[in-house]
């Protein structure tokens, strides 16, 4: 390449290079005049004449400044709210959403009203025989079961059937001697007629077997035993052939007419319970018949993978419809009831230390209200305290309106402030500015990141997210602590620090070189685009 060719070639490349350095100041320039017009059309978007309410960080609305300033959580500017703001705001904690919003989120509302709450509530349980209608019959003497009537175990028996029919020699003799002292004559036969009466009575026989033998005159070899009461055979011990021993059981006779119902009571409803209260019974077998009676006696014993207790319920059975074994659904307190306050039970949400109601105002506002509960029954809770009759409740989308709410920093939400306090770690000032509201001081909380900047007494470090505080990545300054920064933290230095709340903002307790993988954490490899109303570079 000759002379010529290689000015001319170093011309070009002059040229090219004053045309890339022209092209990017008139970028530059055209970059500073759209964010001048940019923060001019934010600034005209603010009401005119009306006084910011207060400032806060869009990214953490829960908590507000009373004067503007940089944001102590985000690279940011704090952002005025003002009141009626947009389609939500105002400063009492509620959230006004327009009708259209409020269609598309399927709020259903409903009336505060005053009536009677059931206080009852309702269990399941099983039936049972009513152990104390039982008759056991004995062999009252030795002897041997001749002719057998009720063969099988639960076949059922009325009072006065014949079970059995049994020979017993001590019967016979018995009768033999009552017999010939009765035919005696003489004077003095009246006392021993009576003293062979007694013997019969002693060896067993019952008063309608000794006025069977009085009235035939003849001996009864073989006797027949009835049933003392109508019922089933709950057991069987005779068998037709056998030798029967003086006191063994030959029939157990369970009644019908009344029967129990063992129903599992949850242990928080027995302080509702009481022995006496009027009961309500159903059968799944028998659909359309109540059965009613009263809570027998609550067992003293809490099952204790169940958490429950059994009630004993003692129900009249005519016409023995109900059987042992079926299960049976118990109403307790179906007739009590008391005049109070209350709402549907989808209304009230349990925030844990809390019961919430979302109350609808007028012109599309929603306010969360704390309550007091009381009794629930029939799909309606109690509302001692915090409601008013014919007040406006929100049953659903309730979650959906707390979300809008959560977007305009609305101080009284569905969980409450407290959570968030405490993820802020309880700051009360920050940069200068007071925040509202005050809350507790919080524990130390440790984190990694990047050292950007080092100052005289303080220090700015791009972190990565902590978790106890609920914080995502950013870059923050922090005050260094007493001690000082060790000498191997320069500009640059990947670092392992914990922190904690101080006066004014956050203090670094102990701070060191960090041995994990190096990360970029500066807020030029963080920036997202945002759209951030009333917020400019």
């Amino acid at each position: 390449m000759n002379s010529h060719q290689k000015n001319s070639h170093q011309k070009i490349t002059l040229a090219l290079t004053a045309i890339v350095i022209a092209l990017a100041a008139v970028g530059y320039g055209a970059y500073q005049l759209g964010a001048q017009k940019n923060v001019v059309a934010v600034a005209s978007t603010a009401p005119a004449g009306k006084k910011p309410l207060y400032w806060h960080d869009p990214m953490v609305p829960g908590q507000r400044f009373d004067k503007p300033g940089k944001s102590p959580f985000m690279d940011m500017q704090l952002v005025p709210v003002y009141a009626q703001e947009g389609s939500s705001g105002g400063d009492d904690g509620g959230v006004t959403i327009s009708p259209r919003v409020e269609q598309n989120l399927g709020v259903r509302m409903a009336t505060v009203t005053r009536g009677k709450l059931a206080s009852g509530f309702s269990a399941v349980g099983n039936v049972a025989f009513n152990d104390r209608d039982v008759a056991l019959v004995q062999a009252r003497s030795s002897g041997f079961v001749e002719r057998l009537y009720a063969r099988a175990p639960l076949d059922p028996v009325r009072k006065g059937q014949a079970l059995a029919e049994v020979y017993v020699p001590d019967w016979v003799a018995a009768q033999e001697e009552f017999l010939a002292a009765r035919s005696m004559q003489g004077a003095d036969t009246a006392g021993l007629v009576d003293g062979a009466r007694q013997r019969m009575r002693l060896a067993g026989m019952s008063d309608g077997q000794i006025h069977g033998v009085e009235s035939t005159g003849k001996v009864q070899a073989r006797l027949t035993i009835v049933a003392p009461i109508s019922g089933v055979i709950a057991e069987l011990g005779a068998r037709e052939g056998m030798t029967m021993a003086m006191g063994a059981p030959l029939f157990r006779i369970n009644g019908l007419s009344t029967v129990w119902v063992n129903a599992a009571v949850p242990e928080n409803m027995l302080g509702q319970l009481r022995p006496g209260d009027p009961v309500v019974a159903q059968a799944q077998a028998l659909p359309g018949s109540d059965f009613k009676g009263k809570v027998s006696v609550i067992l003293p014993e809490v099952n204790p993978t169940t958490r429950t207790a059994t009630a004993r319920i003692e129900l009249a059975n005519p016409g023995g419809k109900l059987l042992p074994g079926m299960f049976a659904s118990v109403t307790f307190g179906a007739e009590r009831g008391a005049d109070v306050l209350q709402v549907p039970s989808e209304a009230v949400i349990q925030t844990g230390r809390r019961s919430v109601v979302m109350l609808a105002q007028a012109g599309g506002k929603f306010k969360p209200v704390d309550v007091e509960t009381g009794s629930e029954g029939n799909g309606l809770t109690e509302i001692r305290k915090g409601l008013s009759e014919g007040q406006q409740v929100v049953i659903s989308a309730q979650f959906l309106i707390d979300s809008e709410a959560s977007l305009t920093g609305t101080v009284t939400r569905l969980g409450g402030m407290d959570k968030m306090d405490d993820s802020m770690g309880g700051m009360n000032k920050m940069d200068g500015m007071q925040m509202k509201p005050a809350a507790p001081a919080a524990a130390s909380h440790h984190a990694e990141g990047k050292v950007e900047q080092i100052g005289k007494d303080s220090i700015t470090i791009s972190h990565g997210p902590i978790a106890s505080l609920q914080w995502g990545p950013m870059t923050m300054g922090f005050k260094l602590p007493p001690t000082g920064l060790p000498a191997n933290i320069k500009v640059g230095t990947q670092v392992a620090f914990d922190i904690k709340k101080g006066e004014r903002g956050f203090d670094i307790i102990t701070i060191a070189p960090s041995k994990a993988m190096p990360m970029d954490m500066s807020m030029d490899a963080m920036k997202m685009p945002m759209a951030m109303p009333g917020v400019s570079k």
